[in-house]
């Protein structure tokens, strides 16, 4: 119930803070990463007012040795979002979830690798299918896409399968505090940021953007890329701020590759609100990728569940009696409970 009650929380806060938001005000903006950076100090400071109010369960802190021991998490966490929002940058929004195909066989690989989670032959092949529809979007999609916004997806996929796996590890630093995890993620990816913005070249876009340069450009009544980026960040900055908090929860009460179907299915529904607001053409081969994007997943959901379940007793050979197969940390903890996989 716990885990069902946490994943509804996470699939309603990620279509609230839909991929919608940003592209919206990426298309009338040129500053993808200064975008995020306003999204990431508008989460700090309602961070910091709810802390002030008490109504957090735990208290905020800064603590200089759990900064350290984030460190390589926060900068996985600026990279992934960052390559995100270039990605969405160059790619239409319903074709943004298909550039990012490839997070699944990414996470189980990587989980593989670090976590030494082995994962079975039908397993594999949910991933194969999955992998299917992220190049059958890609080769029959029959509108032109951009490269480089392909390159950023798969790029972000990678970044996110890791990501997804280091977050787990890094819950150990705070406590197992999702929260905490989600603040200080939140103050020290603002942190880095701020040169990053300069460094990419972003300042004379800023300066145009902040004082509304091109305003009269624009219709009478319309509005200005000013306005869009304002009105959007708050929205997007505010929603993040509650979809940091139900991204931390679904991979510390799930498993990573669980919160990663978790999102796969969020960015399908996702590719058909971009159609609704953007109009954007769903071809037939883009569609066909959707779906077998999907159904890998489910696949895979459906597997994981499967391997889940309590195996019944094996009998020996001769037929006397039955065994369960006890794990290591069962025997040496005195305990009979078979245990489950993640």
């Amino acid at each position: 119930m716990l885990v069902t009650g946490v994943v509804s929380f996470y699939l309603v806060a990620a279509l609230a803070v839909c991929c919608e938001w940003n592209k919206w005000v990426l298309n009338a903006t040129s500053t993808p990463l200064f975008f995020l950076l306003v999204q990431l100090v508008i989460a700090v400071v309602l961070f910091g007012i709810s802390d002030f109010a008490r109504l957090l369960p735990d208290r905020l802190t800064l603590d200089l040795e759990i900064c350290k021991g984030l460190t390589l998490m926060v900068i996985l966490n600026v990279v992934g979002l960052s390559f995100s929002n270039y990605t969405l940058k160059y790619v239409d929004a319903s074709f943004y979830q298909v550039a990012r195909g490839l997070v699944l066989p990414l996470t189980v690989g990587t989980s593989f690798i670090v976590l030494k989670s082995r994962p079975s032959l039908l397993i594999l092949l949910s991933c194969f299918i999955v992998t299917i529809g992220f190049f059958i979007g890609v080769f029959l999609d029959g509108v032109p896409l951009s490269p480089v916004g392909i390159a950023f997806g798969v790029a972000s996929s990678a970044i996110t399968a890791i990501h997804s796996v280091v977050i787990k590890r890094s819950l150990e630093i705070v406590d197992g505090s999702a929260l905490l995890l989600a603040w200080y993620t939140n103050l020290l990816s603002a942190l880095v940021l701020v040169p990053l913005v300069i460094i990419v070249g972003e300042g004379p876009e800023i300066v145009k953007l902040l004082f509304n340069i091109d305003e009269l450009l624009y219709p009478e009544g319309s509005m200005t890329p000013l306005t869009t980026f304002l009105w959007g960040s708050l929205i997007a900055g505010s929603l993040g701020f509650l979809m940091s908090i139900a991204s931390f929860l679904s991979i510390k009460v799930t498993s990573p590759i669980t919160h990663m179907i978790s999102s796969a299915v969020r960015g399908v529904a996702g590719s058909f609100l971009g159609m609704w607001f953007f109009q954007d053409v769903i071809t037939s081969g883009r569609a066909t990728s959707i779906a077998t994007i999907l159904s890998g997943s489910i696949y895979y959901t459906w597997i994981k569940h499967q391997e889940s379940q309590p195996r019944a007793p094996q009998r020996n050979s001769t037929g006397g009696g039955s065994y369960e197969r006890l794990q290591m940390n069962d025997i040496e903890s005195g305990t009979s409970k078979a245990s489950k996989p993640e």
